[in-house]
């Protein structure tokens, strides 16, 4: 391309919004459905059941350590579909660009897209984009949307769970948005934190090919770990029991959260998981998440009770017991 920065007339739908289209999006997202170029993908249906999510993404900084918003947004709707229990294949991308963006940047943000969707084993088949004024947007935000086929005989959803379920958490919390939020202020500039963006649906699909019962799943990302056991508790109208001593938090991830006052429970995770499956299978349900590359310190930090449905209660190591509730009001926005 000629332009070093993204012009109105990149949005135009002419000349130069197909050059950017062919130059830069169909090499980077580049599979037989895309390069059709048709106003919308025409798909091979499966007989079954599907899981269809939507997010859009609006994360600052664009570049953080572990990641970026490109590939942040590709992760993050393949594991909301994965968390349906499905094997995420199709997804759509949206772009909204601010009229003077760097080209580079934009380079930088799709090949990202591009990587992420061949690891996570899913093909980017259909997009939009438009460009507004200087001044009416933020750099760039991206809108990823998934679709993925539910195998037989899955039944995953957060009304699922069960009194006597094990809760299992696949790794150390708060990585996310502490890397972000340190980023941002500049608080520990040598700190080795970085974002755990990661597509999920490899360690699920281990979890079910090993026959693991999975009653619920989800990612914990805006408003952490309590907020998604509130909601959960709140669905299944159970009772949750958590042991704050098993919940997995990195030094410096806990030293930043201690500086600042916040709660690691509530700040977002971008690739990790909760599984809530029944106690005869929570040792092997574990085992399969600590050989899988993503879920080497994945532990259970809890279970399901009957008692004060609706409600999340952590035991601390004393002996003592407090509520976690449900996050009220933003702790950190644009956070992805």
């Amino acid at each position: 391309m000629k332009n070093d920065k993204i012009l109105l007339d990149h949005g135009s739908g002419g000349k130069m919004a197909n050059h950017l289209i062919a130059s830069m999006m169909l090499p980077a997202f580049d599979n037989p459905i895309l390069s059709q170029m048709n106003d919308g993908a025409i798909l091979n249906a499966q007989a079954g059941r599907l899981a269809f999510s939507t997010d859009t993404y609006v994360v600052d900084p664009l570049f953080f350590p572990g990641g970026n918003i490109g590939d942040l947004a590709v992760n993050g709707t393949v594991n909301d579909v994965a968390m349906c229990g499905a094997v995420p294949r199709y997804l759509s991308v949206g772009l909204i660009i601010e009229e003077g963006f760097s080209v580079s940047d934009l380079e930088k943000i799709l090949a990202a897209m591009g990587a992420a969707a061949r690891s996570a084993g899913v093909q980017i088949v259909t997009g939009d984009t438009k460009v507004v004024p200087k001044g009416t947007a933020d750099k760039i935000f991206i809108n990823t949307a998934g679709i993925g086929v539910i195998p037989d005989g899955v039944d995953i959803a957060g009304d699922n769970a069960r009194p006597g379920d094990q809760i299992l958490l696949s790794g150390t919390i708060a990585d996310h948005g502490i890397t972000i939020l340190n980023l941002r202020e500049g608080l520990a500039a040598d700190a080795p934190i970085k974002s755990d963006s990661a597509a999920l649906n490899h360690m699920v699909h281990r979890l079910l090919a090993a026959g693991i019962d999975i009653h619920v799943l989800r990612d914990p990302t805006r408003g952490g770990v309590a907020t998604t056991l509130n909601e959960i508790a709140g669905q299944s109208q159970v009772g949750i029991t958590l042991l704050e001593e098993t919940i997995p938090v990195k030094k410096p991830v806990a030293g930043i959260c201690e500086l600042l006052g916040l709660d690691p429970l509530y700040v977002a995770n971008e690739g990790k998981l909760l599984a809530f499956v029944p106690e005869a299978h929570a040792q092997k349900a574990l085992s399969e998440m600590q050989n899988d590359p993503l879920g080497k310190d994945a532990c259970i930090i809890g279970k399901v009770t009957a008692d004060r449905p609706g409600t999340v209660i952590m035991k601390t190591p004393i002996g003592g017991e407090r509520i976690i509730d449900m996050l009220t009001g933003e702790q950190l926005p644009r956070i992805c």
